[in-house]
């Protein structure tokens, strides 16, 4: 992948296909991002819109 800046630069460009494999993120939000930006985004607007959803499940204890 080419990164648009130095290597830790919030200023990278990702392709949004990448970035939800590497963050492990459901296809459901990897094609909400990708609705959202596109093919590319910067990886400071990707990780600032992303949301990853917990696998935990809540006790009915609680």
């Amino acid at each position: 992948m080419d990164d648009a800046g130095p290597q830790g630069s919030s200023e990278q460009i990702w392709s949004v296909f990448e970035f939800a494999r590497r963050y492990r993120l459901a296809e459901r939000e990897e094609n909400r991002l990708f609705m959202l930006y596109g093919p590319t985004a910067s990886l400071r607007d990707l990780l600032a819109n992303a949301q990853r959803h917990s696998f935990i499940p809540q006790s009915a204890d609680s």
